[in-house]
C-alpha cells in the first residue's frame, strides 16, 4: 500500500504541477492582457511559431551536452539523458519556485548520476557565469550596432515608466522597502554563518564545487565542444526570436537590429518578473516598436509587436512546462543510482 502510494504520488506532483503552472499563469494575466494573448495566437501563422520552439527546444539539448563537458574534468561522466531530464527539470522548477531551478538540477543528477550536490552546483553557477558573460556581449554588440537609437531607448523607457502613473512614482518608497529587506536579510545570514557552523560548512562547500566548476571550464578537454555548444545555444536562442517574428506579418520586417535590441529587452524582463508574466512582452513591444511604423492611434507600442512578444513568451512557457513537466515526471519514477 504504501509502495503504490509513493508510486501515485510520484506521477500525480509532477502533472499536479505543471497543471497549476498553467492555471496561475493564465490567471496572472488581467483580462486586457488575455485578450491581447488570444488575439496574437488568433492571427499567428502556427508553422512559424512551431517552428521557433523547436529550435528553442533544441538549445536545452545543446546546454545538457555542454554540462558534461564541465563535469568529466571533476570526475563523472554522466549519461546524456539524466543531464537533460535535470536541464527540462530545473527550467520546470524555475516556474513554480524562482530560482529554485540551479539547486533542482543538481539534486537530479545526484539522484541519477551521484555526483555531489555542491560539485553539480558549482558547475551550474559557472555556466550561468558564462552565459552571462555571452548575454552582455550580445547586449554589448547591439549598442554599438546602433548608438544613434540610445537617446530614443532612453526617451522610450522614460515615457513608458511614467505612463504607469502612481505605481511608477511609488517606485522609490519600494525601493527604500526592498534596500531595507535586504539589509535584514544580509544582517540575518551572516547571524546565522556565526552560530550555525553546518551551514557554514555546506556554503564553502558550494564555494569550493564553484570554484572547481569554473576551474573545468578551462580544464576540460572538450575545449572546442564546450565552446561550440555555448554558441549554438545562443544561436538558438536568437534564432528562436527571430523565427517567431514570421509568424506575424507586420513583424516579419524588422531589421535584424530591431530583433537583437527586443532580444535582450526581453531577457531583461525574464529576469525582473518571474517567468517574464506580462514583463516580457511589454518589454519587447517596447523596444521592438521603434523599428516599425508609429501606431495610428498614437502611443508608443505598437500592436503587432505587443502580439509577438506573448505570441514568444507563451511559446517558451508551455514548452518549459509540458517538457520540463514530462522530464521531472520521469525523474520521479526513474530508479536512483546506486552509490
Amino acid at each position: 500500500m504504501k509502495k503504490t502510494l509513493i508510486g501515485v504520488l510520484k506521477v500525480g506532483v509532477p502533472l499536479a504541477i505543471g497543471v497549476w503552472l498553467v492555471f496561475y499563469f493564465y490567471d496572472s494575466l488581467d483580462p486586457a492582457q488575455r485578450g491581447e494573448l488570444f488575439a496574437a495566437f488568433g492571427k499567428a501563422d502556427m508553422r512559424w511559431l512551431a517552428l521557433a520552439t523547436l529550435v528553442g527546444w533544441l538549445s536545452h539539448v545543446s546546454r545538457s551536452w555542454r554540462w558534461r563537458y564541465i563535469l568529466e574534468p571533476i570526475g563523472f561522466r554522466p549519461g546524456f539523458w539524466n543531464c537533460y531530464h535535470a536541464v527540462m527539470a530545473g527550467y520546470f522548477m524555475n516556474l513554480f519556485l524562482p530560482r529554485a531551478g540551479e539547486a533542482s538540477r543538481a539534486v537530479s543528477l545526484y539522484r541519477t548520476e551521484k555526483v555531489p550536490f555542491e560539485q553539480g552546483f558549482g558547475t551550474i553557477l559557472a555556466e550561468r557565469a558564462v552565459d552571462m558573460l555571452m548575454l552582455l556581449g550580445i547586449a554589448g554588440a547591439t549598442v554599438l550596432l546602433q548608438l544613434e537609437k540610445l537617446d530614443l531607448f532612453k526617451e522610450r523607457i522614460a515615457a513608458f515608466r511614467s505612463s504607469q502613473g502612481a505605481a511608477a512614482e511609488s517606485g522609490t518608497a519600494w525601493g527604500a522597502w526592498i534596500a531595507a529587506v535586504l539589509a535584514l536579510a544580509v544582517l540575518a545570514g551572516a547571524y546565522l554563518l556565526v552560530t550555525r557552523p553546518a551551514l557554514r560548512y555546506r556554503l564553502q562547500a558550494v564555494a569550493r564545487g564553484f570554484s572547481q566548476g569554473l576551474g573545468s571550464v578551462f580544464r576540460t578537454k572538450e575545449r572546442a565542444g564546450f565552446l561550440l555548444h555555448t554558441l549554438l545555444i545562443w544561436l538558438a536562442y536568437i534564432g528562436m526570436f527571430t523565427l517567431g517574428f514570421h509568424a506575424l506579418p507586420e513583424t516579419s520586417g524588422v531589421p535584424m537590429a530591431g530583433i537583437l535590441a527586443g532580444f535582450v529587452a526581453g531577457a531583461v524582463g525574464i529576469v525582473l518578473v518571474q517567468g517574464g508574466i506580462g514583463v516580457y512582452p511589454a518589454f519587447v513591444a517596447l523596444i521592438v516598436s521603434m523599428y516599425m511604423a508609429a501606431p495610428d492611434g498614437g502611443g508608443y507600442i505598437r500592436p503587432e509587436a505587443l502580439a509577438m512578444g506573448w505570441l514568444l513568451w507563451a511559446a517558451q512557457t508551455l514548452m518549459l512546462i509540458v517538457l520540463g513537466g514530462a522530464s521531472l515526471l520521469l525523474l520521479a519514477i526513474k530508479r536512483p543510482a546506486t552509490a
